[in-house]
C-alpha cells in the first residue's frame, strides 16, 4: 500500500479484514497487484485448488494458472497433493504457500538491555533466537554495528533462502526507512534500511516499533479496527489503526507519544533533553528502578504512572474516537494498577457516556516486534496485506 506521498506506508493483514486502500491499481501494476491478491487469499484463506483460487479472487482460471506457474517457480507456492473427491471427474490438485520454503529475519530494536531478533517461516513460526546487548557507550555507529551484527548472526542461524530483514527501530521513522529521530539510540536521520540492505545483500524494511507491534496484533492477535497499541520498553510510542487503515502522518511521527510533556510536576529528564516527557515517566527501566528501590510504594507508582499514560492519550482517544487501546510490555508493571489508573483517567478525561466503553488490555502476543516486522516483509515482497 502506497501512501499519499508515494513513501511506503505500514500494511495491516488478517484474515477477512485487510486493510482499505486509498489507491487504485495502474493497468501497469494489475500483474502485481493480481499476484498479491492470490497470495493473500492463499495466505490467509489456506490450501486450495486453482479453480478454488479464481472464484476466491474473481480473477480468470488462465490468470490463476499463469501466476501460480509463476510463483511455484520462485519457490513462494507448493503443490500439496490431490484433493480426494468421491465423485466423478479429475481430481483437483491442492496448493498452498510453502510457508517452510523461505524465512524472514525480525529484529526488534526497542529493548531496555539487548537487541533481540529471530529466524521465522513465512506464517510467523519463530524458528531460532538470537540477541545482543546494546553497547555500553551507545553512539549512532556503536549501535548501528550492534544491529548488523544481530543481523548477520541471525543471517547465518537461516536454514531456507531468506526473503527479506525487518527492523522494528523507536522512533519516528521514513517511508524509506530512515531514522528521523531516536534519541535513545542516538540516531539523527539515521539512514537505516539503506545501511542493512546495503552491507547484507537483502532486501530491508525498517519501521517504527510501535506500529509493527501493531502489525502483529492485528495479523496475528484481536486487535479492532480503530486500536491504539502503546509500546512500553525503554521508550514509549504508539501504532493506531483507524477506520481500517494505518494512521502514518505527514511527518511520519503519527503515534510519538513518548515525548508529549504531561503535567505540569516537573518530573524526570528525558533523553531528548525535555523535562517530564510520557516516555521519562512510564519507561521500563524507570519504573523498575523506582520499585526496587521503594517497594512497598508499587501501587503508588504504577498507578502514577498509568494515570500519566491516561493523560496523553485522552485527547488522541476522543479525537479519533478509537475504541481499545492496547498496552505492549512487561505483564507485571502494566496488567494491574497501571492499566486501572490509565482507564480511570482516560474516562475522567473524555466526554461523559461516549467512551465508557474504551477498553484497555494488556497484549497477549509474544515476540510482538519480531513478528510484526516479519509482516513487513511479507508485504513489501510478496503483497500479503
Amino acid at each position: 500500500m502506497e501512501s499519499s506521498q508515494g513513501e511506503r506506508s505500514l500494511p495491516v493483514a488478517a484474515p477477512g479484514r485487510h486493510l482499505r486502500s486509498a489507491t487504485k491499481a495502474l493497468p501497469e501494476q494489475a500483474r502485481a497487484h493480481n499476484r498479491a491478491l492470490m497470495l493473500q487469499t492463499l495466505y490467509h484463506g489456506g490450501a486450495m485448488s486453482r479453480a478454488d483460487l479464481a472464484r476466491e479472487t474473481g480473477l480468470t482460471r488462465v490468470t490463476i494458472s499463469d501466476l501460480v506457474a509463476e510463483s511455484i517457480a520462485d519457490g513462494i507456492i507448493h503443490d500439496i497433493g490431490v484433493r480426494h473427491a468421491s465423485g466423478p471427474g479429475k481430481p483437483a490438485i491442492v496448493i498452498d504457500i510453502d510457508r517452510e520454503g523461505h524465512q524472514i529475519i525480525g529484529i526488534d530494536l526497542s529493548g531496555t538491555s539487548k537487541f533481540e531478533g529471530a529466524v521465522l517461516d513465512l506464517g510467523g513460526r519463530v524458528i531460532c533466537r538470537r540477541s545482543v546487548s546494546l553497547p555500553v557507550q551507545p553512539g549512532s555507529q556503536q549501535t548501528y554495528r550492534a544491529a548488523s551484527d544481530l543481523a548477520r548472526e541471525l543471517i547465518a542461524a537461516a536454514t531456507r533462502p531468506i526473503l527479506g530483514i525487518g527492523v522494528g527501530s523507536p522512533g519516528v521513522v521514513r517511508g524509506d526507512g530512515t531514522i528521523l529521530s531516536a534519541p535513545n539510540l542516538s540516531w539523527q536521520d539515521f539512514p537505516l534500511e539503506h545501511l542493512i540492505a546495503g552491507e547484507l545483500g537483502l532486501p530491508a524494511v525498517v519501521s517504527n516499533d510501535a506500529d509493527v507491534a501493531l502489525l502483529a496484533e492485528y495479523t496475528f492477535g484481536r486487535a479492532r479496527s480503530d486500536v491504539m497499541l502503546v509500546r512500553i520498553g525503554r521508550g514509549v510510542g504508539a501504532g493506531i489503526i483507524t477506520g481500517g487503515r494505518p494512521l502514518i502522518g505527514a511527518r511520519f511521527a503519527a503515534g510519538e507519544i513518548g515525548h508529549v510533556v504531561v503535567g505540569t510536576d516537573g518530573g524526570p529528564v528525558c533523553a531528548c533533553g525535555r523535562i517530564g516527557c510520557l516516555e521519562a515517566w512510564v519507561n521500563v527501566p524507570r519504573l523498575s528502578a523506582e520499585i526496587s528501590a521503594a517497594p512497598s510504594r508499587v501501587a503508588a507508582l504504577l498507578a502514577d504512572a498509568g494515570t500519566r499514560l491516561g493523560i496523553a492519550i485522552a485527547p488522541i482517544v476522543a479525537a479519533l474516537d478509537l475504541s481499545e487501546i492496547v498496552i505492549s510490555g512487561p505483564g507485571e508493571l502494566f496488567a494491574g494498577e497501571f492499566i486501572d489508573a490509565a482507564t480511570t483517567a482516560l474516562r475522567a478525561r473524555t466526554l461523559e457516556g461516549v467512551f465508557e466503553d474504551v477498553t484497555f488490555r494488556l497484549s497477549e502476543q509474544d515476540d510482538i516486534v519480531i513478528r510484526g516486522a516479519a509482516v513487513t516483509v511479507l508485504s513489501a515482497q510478496l503483497g500479503v496485506t
